[in-house]
């Protein structure tokens, strides 16, 4: 991609009120929105955040020019997962109140910044979403096409994220998009419905984008039944009258469905030579076909290319709609609600992240678990903050030094940071404080600390007295389990695993 040579429009406001998230594939697209953004009035600090969501071998690279920006971007890559996986990576990585996303194929108007800031100012703690106007500009010296009516469609639609804004809070109290919705389709409205489901009202802004309709080929129509796939996963996780609930037409689904088993019943007919059912079942299997290519063509501008591009599709539609909607159901057929990552977790620290030495003074003793490091990344890498929290009994009995133990931390931190938050108890058990696990004040403390629910949150630790703190917190405690584990301790855990890698695992893949 390349960039035309930027117009600086700096702004010299402190702070950000929202993280403005991008997920792109490489379009060039991107390069108007960027440059769009940067002639208004975004203070110099204010983060952007791009994710690349091209395949591996293909994302990645960030492009000179983002340097020259006047505000500060940010590159994230997610391998090709999907638009609902990049901008739960984007949102993640965020650390403002709010959070917006934009499409990379639309154009912000020339105000749209100062007009985001003035739709999110004031609004009541019950609104979770703002969302902006979208405009999609049409030919005005013909009739539009199919697809070209098909986008305009977005201009009324509830909940779409070309342009959406959310608290981040929000974001984090329902786990963020479902990653099981793998393309630009349905994830928005999934969550819409659980935003709502919580309590929270999404509400219409006045700020403005453009939405161009994007060049593409003449099976684009059929492709896009692959979102009946989707539509089935709605149906499990929302129920039957999920559309009415956020608003979405019903569609043609159901005469597609007796297109298909009226095409269906009069190949079996015929085949078994009964001409009587064979015949009217294909006359109104073709009927009906004729009926949707005409619903399609008499909008449109009319044309031989377009007539025929709809009479073909038309034939198609209804078979793959039907297909995909089979394949979805049987998918998603044992669907459960989505909960996404935690927000948080927290670590113990010997036994845990680092090989447990009694009363250890000695920063060169401080040796990692061999998967510690490599776990740690992966979930900062995914915006999942980390922490520590530990019970340090050495100090109150006089073992080691408050030094001592700071050296000690401070090697662990090198070897393995950096650590969000770290709380410690550095009392003797004798001492009966209030904070020295399994009291939840440490987990309570490190939550407080990072404005984190602590339902949002994981402890990850090697005795039950982790567990026990972590659940009277009202956080999720996970056993990973060292041969000084007591057997005893390991049956009682609701949640066991081999080493730290398995918990990272089940973290990001939702499941905890």
């Amino acid at each position: 991609m390349s960039r035309p040579a930027p117009t600086k429009a700096r702004s010299d406001r402190p702070g950000a009120v929202t993280t403005i998230v991008v997920p792109t594939v490489g379009r060039e697209s991107l390069v108007i929105l960027l440059d769009r953004l940067a002639h208004q009035s975004l203070p110099v600090s204010s983060p952007v955040i791009v994710v690349d969501d091209r395949a591996a071998e293909k994302g990645g690279a960030v492009p000179a020019w983002f340097d020259e920006l006047p505000y500060a971007v940010k590159l994230l890559v997610s391998g090709g997962r999907g638009p609902a996986a990049a901008r739960n990576l984007g949102w993640r990585h965020a650390r403002t109140p709010w959070v917006s996303f934009v499409d990379d194929d639309v154009v912000p108007a020339i105000d749209w910044y100062a007009s985001l800031l003035a739709d999110l100012e004031g609004l009541p703690a019950d609104v979770h979403g703002s969302q902006g106007r979208l405009h999609v500009p049409l030919p005005a010296h013909r009739r539009p096409d199919d697809w070209e009516r098909a986008t305009a469609g977005l201009e009324d639609a509830p909940w779409i994220t070309a342009d959406l804004t959310y608290r981040r809070s929000a974001l984090v109290g329902v786990g963020g998009f479902d990653e099981r919705f793998p393309r630009a389709y349905r994830e928005d409205v999934d969550l819409g419905l659980r935003i709502t489901a919580a309590g929270g009202r999404i509400e219409w802004g006045q700020r403005t984008v453009e939405h161009p309709v994007r060049p593409v080929d003449g099976w684009v129509s059929v492709r896009r039944q692959s979102g009946n796939a989707d539509d089935a996963l709605m149906r499990r996780l929302h129920g039957a009258d999920w559309r009415r609930r956020a608003q979405v037409p019903r569609g043609r689904f159901r005469r597609h469905a007796v297109t298909v088993g009226s095409a269906a019943v009069a190949a079996l007919a015929a085949a078994h030579g009964r001409r009587r059912v064979a015949v009217p079942a294909a006359l109104l299997s073709a009927a009906l076909t004729a009926e949707f290519a005409t619903a399609r063509i008499l909008p449109g501008p009319r044309s031989g290319p377009e007539v025929r591009r709809m009479v073909a599709t038309s034939a198609a539609i209804p078979f793959a709609a039907v297909a995909h909607s089979m394949l979805g159901r049987v998918r998603h057929r044992h669907a459960a609600p989505w909960t996404g990552p935690p927000d948080l977790v927290l670590l113990d620290r010997d036994g845990t992240i680092v090989h447990d030495v009694p009363y250890n003074a000695d920063p060169d003793a401080v040796h990692p678990f061999g998967s510690a490091r490599d776990s740690l990344d992966r979930l900062r890498d995914n915006g999942i903050r980390v922490g520590v929290v530990t019970n340090q009994s050495g100090v109150g009995r006089g073992l080691i030094s408050p030094a001592e133990l700071d050296a000690v931390n401070q090697r662990v931190a090198d070897l393995l940071g950096p650590f969000d938050v770290w709380c410690q108890c550095l009392h003797a058990p004798e001492d009966s404080c209030d904070c020295r696990k399994p009291s939840p004040q440490l987990v309570i403390e490190a939550c407080d600390r990072l404005d984190v629910d602590p339902t949002r949150t994981v402890l990850v630790g090697d005795i039950g007295a982790d567990l026990l703190a972590a659940q009277r917190a009202g956080a999720r405690g996970v056993l990973v389990p060292t041969p000084e584990t007591r057997p005893e301790e390991v049956t009682a855990a609701a949640h066991v695993r081999r080493d730290l890698g398995a918990v990272v695992d089940d973290l990001l893949g939702g499941h905890w």
